[in-house]
C-alpha cells in the first residue's frame, strides 16, 4: 500500500509535531508542515500533497481562505479540516469551499486516519456531532 503525502498546516507548533508522530505510524508520509494559512497555500504548490490537513484558525490567511486558494490553485488537492470548531455553519462552510474532510481534534485518534484515506480516494468524512 503506498503511503498519502500529506502536508500539514496548525499554528500550534506541539499540534503539528503530535500529528506529524501519529501519521507517520499510519500509512501517511508527511512531506511539511507550516503555521499560517498562506504558507499552505504556497507549500501545496511546492510539495504537490495529495491531502492538507488543516486548521480552521490560523495567522494571515485562515483555514477556510487557504482551503479555497489551493483547491483553486490545484483541484486535486484534498483538504481535511482538523479544529477545535464543532459549529455545523463553519463545518458547513468547510465542506462548500471543497473540503474532503472535517475532524475533530478530540477525535483525532479515531477519525483523522479514515478522513484522510476517504478524502484520497475521492470520499467525505465529519466527525460526530458536526453535521
Amino acid at each position: 500500500m503506498s503511503r498519502i503525502r500529506v502536508l500539514l498546516a496548525d499554528d500550534n507548533i506541539q499540534v503539528l509535531e503530535y500529528v506529524r508522530d501519529f501519521l507517520s505510524g499510519n500509512h501517511c508520509e508527511v512531506v511539511g508542515a507550516v503555521t499560517d494559512g498562506q504558507a499552505a497555500v504556497d507549500a501545496v504548490a511546492q510539495l504537490l500533497p495529495d491531502v492538507v490537513v488543516l486548521d480552521l484558525s490560523m495567522p494571515v490567511l485562515n483555514g477556510i481562505e487557504a482551503a479555497k486558494r489551493m483547491i483553486e490553485a490545484r483541484p486535486s488537492t484534498k483538504v481535511v479540516f482538523l479544529t477545535v470548531e464543532k459549529d455545523r455553519d463553519t463545518c458547513h462552510a468547510a465542506l462548500e469551499v471543497g473540503a474532503r474532510g472535517y475532524v475533530l481534534k478530540p477525535r483525532l485518534a479515531t477519525d483523522l486516519v479514515p478522513a484522510i484515506t476517504l478524502a484520497n480516494d475521492g470520499g467525505r468524512f465529519v466527525s460526530p456531532g458536526c453535521e
